[in-house]
């Protein structure tokens, strides 16, 4: 009986979705469970599997169409309705005079499959050159490595292959100099001066995340009254404390103590103060968020995406660190689930790990307040009437001055500066709950004693 391929459920708040890439053509058998298409929401990809074994029928939603929940993709039917269909056209070229030419056998079996007359795969393991039968993020990783996913074996007992693959022939190609791999881009001779420009021109569509990115940051632009203020931090104290509990961090909780943890307490603690820069408008009311979901940006290949740390402030340095880590091997994989990607009350983004030394974020609405960090860079700067060399970061904080007034937005940054040139008075200022023994300890504490308590005990 046909089985119809429909759309399913996009995650809370999406009923629209762009037909990615299809990984069966027509007349293709397919088993249960096996991914068929690939579908482009605004904020991860889903792929959609087959509910019934059987040939691929009719593909109705093609590649860049936008659909909705329910819409049918395409209609899968049972294999034995196929070999039905097959054999009386079997059966009739058997008994008919052999044709004197190829071309009056086809024009005698006119009911063969188009699959039937079609060369077969390129591949030595049965994949086309275009990646039919390859994961999403196999097929990401196979452009991002240059590798020809024909030449790669998979593993898999489906004959799928999947990133790990193509990491693993990857890995043997750049040890082995024979090993082949596909050129990114075919040269493009140069043109003459009478050639046509359009023709050294390429057009690509638009993912369904580039688009919503797009229309997001216009809209930002738009709808907000947006400002930035800037202040730069001494980093010295917070690299010498990271210098010194390096090793026993990672040994304790297997991820390293890297700056993100210290800037999502800092901004936690400083957010206590302005309740207002953790607050979103809605209408004529403000409405004020006592809970800490803080987004991190993060810039995976298809786009920027801003996973959410849920209530950071009862986090511990270990587990942010450890969220921050799990995020970016989800984007980089393409896993990242809606839940990873709903809400968030203030964003933190690091423009300096692409090496930026300066820039102005954009809001990420319905958020008022947005922190952007640069790169640590050795600058010289004057302590107690001396020059000296420190290194320093810039940070940048985008408000919305609808809500946020300058003079908050200004003390905000202060307060982040002073809370990263002095870690120690985290434990005191934060916001999130303190136990009563961290209490009793926290006036003659030291910044190493703060990192060890707050990757046992939660604190602000």
């Amino acid at each position: 009986m046909p089985a119809k391929i429909k759309v399913p459920e996009l995650g809370e708040s999406v009923v629209e979705a762009t037909v990615g890439h299809w990984l069966k053509q027509e007349g293709d058998r397919v088993s249960v469970g096996e991914t068929l298409v690939t579908l482009e929401t605004d904020k991860v990809d889903l792929e959609v599997g087959a509910e019934q074994s059987g040939v691929l029928a009719h593909i109705e939603g093609k590649e860049g169409e936008n659909v909705k929940i329910g819409d049918v993709l395409g209609t899968i039917e049972d294999a034995a309705g196929e070999t039905a269909a097959v054999a009386p056209a079997s059966s009739q070229a058997a008994a008919a005079p052999e044709p004197p030419s190829d071309t009056a056998s086809e024009a005698a079996a006119p009911n063969l499959s188009q699959k039937a007359k079609a060369p077969s795969p390129s591949g030595p393991f049965g994949i086309g050159p275009s990646g039919e039968g390859a994961t999403p993020s196999a097929r990401r990783a196979a452009r991002e490595r240059e590798v020809d996913l024909a030449a790669v074996r998979p593993r898999d007992e489906t004959g799928r292959i999947t990133m790990e693959d193509v990491e693993r022939y990857s890995r043997t190609a750049e040890a082995s100099p024979a090993a082949v791999k596909v050129p990114a881009r075919v040269p493009i001779p140069a043109p003459s001066a009478a050639a046509d420009r359009a023709e050294l021109e390429e057009r690509v569509r638009m993912s369904r995340r580039r688009q919503t990115i797009a229309r997001r940051l216009v809209e930002a632009q738009q709808t907000a009254a947006m400002l930035t203020t800037f202040n730069e931090i001494d980093m010295g104290a917070v690299m010498e404390l990271r210098q010194r509990h390096k090793e026993s961090f990672k040994a304790r909780h297997g991820v390293s103590l890297g700056i993100s943890s210290f800037f999502v307490k800092a901004a936690i603690a400083a957010l206590g103060n302005f309740p207002r820069l953790n607050a979103e408008i809605q209408g004529d009311e403000m409405v004020l968020k006592h809970y800490y979901d803080i987004g991190v940006a993060i810039g995976a290949a298809e786009g920027l995406v801003v996973p959410v740390l849920r209530d950071a402030d009862r986090m511990s340095f270990a587990e942010i660190e450890t969220g921050i880590k799990q995020f970016a091997e989800k984007s980089e994989n393409g896993t990242l689930s809606l839940e990873d990607l709903r809400g968030g009350t203030f964003t933190i983004t690091n423009g300096g790990i692409f090496g930026s030394l300066m820039s102005t974020p954009i809001l990420n609405p319905p958020q008022v307040g947005i922190l952007g960090l640069h790169k640590i860079q050795d600058r010289p700067v004057s302590r107690q009437g001396q020059i000296v060399t420190r290194p320093m970061m810039y940070v940048a904080l985008s408000y919305d001055h609808r809500l946020v007034d300058g003079r908050e937005a200004v003390q905000f940054l202060v307060s982040v500066k002073d809370l990263l040139e002095d870690p120690a008075s985290m434990l005191i200022e934060g916001g999130g709950e303190v136990s009563s023994r961290q209490k009793a300890q926290r006036t003659t504490q030291s910044p190493g004693e703060f990192i060890k308590a707050g990757d046992q005990e939660t604190v602000g």
